[in-house]
C-alpha cells in the first residue's frame, strides 16, 4: 500500500504523513528532506543552489546528513526550493524515492510530486494546503520555540515565494494529482486534520464515496 501526500511548505502535511504512518503501520519518507540535503550541501561547498552544476553535484550526499538539525530550518528550506527547480536534481532523487516506495508492505511519501511524479500509482493520494496566513503564523511560532526571533512579513514573503517556485517550475510543478483529495489544514486542530486524512484514505482504500 501506497500513500502519497503532497502539499506546500508548511501545510501540515509532514505531521498528518507520520500520523497515518502510524496508524498503517507503514514507513515514512519526508521526501522534502532529501531536496534540504543537496541544498544543505551546497551551502556547505560554497556553491550556488540557482546554478545547476552546483546543485546537481550536492546530490551526492551521505544519508547521515539526513539528520542533521539545520535541515529543518527556514534557510535551507529555501535552498530547498531553488535547488528542486533544476530537473537534473529531480532525476537524481526520483530513483532514491522510489525505492522506498515500492519496498515490501507499502510506504507514505510525503512532498510535493509523490502523486504526480513517483508514485502516480498510489493507493490513496491526498493534498494538503492552508492559507499563507495561516502558514507563516505555524512558521512564526515554530521559530519562537527554537529560540529565534522570526519576522512575520519575511515569513508570508518566503513562503509565497515558494509557492511560486514550486508551482511554476517547469518539472514536476505543485499541483493537485489526478485523483487525490484536498485536506484544507486552515481551521483544523492538528487532532481534527489527522482524524480527517484518515477518513479521507480509508474512502479511498476501499473505493466508497468520501464524505
Amino acid at each position: 500500500m501506497i500513500i502519497a501526500v503532497d502539499g506546500p511548505a508548511a501545510s501540515g502535511k509532514g505531521t498528518i504523513a507520520k500520523a497515518l504512518a502510524r496508524h498503517y503501520g507503514l514507513p515514512c519518507l519526508d521526501t522534502g528532506l532529501l531536496y534540504r540535503a543537496v541544498g544543505l550541501s551546497v551551502l556547505k561547498r560554497g556553491g550556488d543552489p540557482d546554478r545547476q552544476a552546483d546543485a546537481l553535484a550536492a546530490c551526492d550526499f551521505g544519508d547521515e546528513i539526513l539528520a542533521d538539525p539545520a535541515l529543518r530550518s527556514e534557510a535551507v528550506g529555501s535552498l530547498a526550493s531553488r535547488v528542486s527547480v533544476h530537473q537534473v536534481v529531480r532525476d537524481a532523487l526520483i530513483a532514491r524515492q522510489r525505492d522506498f516506495a515500492t519496498q515490501p508492505g507499502g510506504a507514505i511519501l510525503d512532498g510535493r510530486d509523490i502523486g504526480t511524479v513517483i508514485a502516480p500509482d498510489a493507493d490513496a493520494k491526498i493534498f494538503v494546503t492552508a492559507s499563507v496566513h495561516v502558514r507563516a503564523e505555524r512558521r512564526y511560532r515554530d521559530g519562537l520555540a527554537q529560540g529565534g526571533h522570526p519576522d512575520m512579513d519575511s515569513l508570508i514573503a518566503d513562503i509565497q515565494a515558494r509557492d511560486t517556485r514550486d508551482m511554476s517550475r517547469d518539472h514536476a510543478p505543485l499541483k493537485i494529482a489526478d485523483g487525490a483529495d484536498l485536506l484544507d489544514t486552515s481551521d483544523l486542530t492538528i487532532n481534527a486534520a489527522v482524524q480527517r486524512a484518515i477518513a479521507l484514505v480509508d474512502a479511498q482504500l476501499e473505493g466508497r464515496p468520501k464524505g
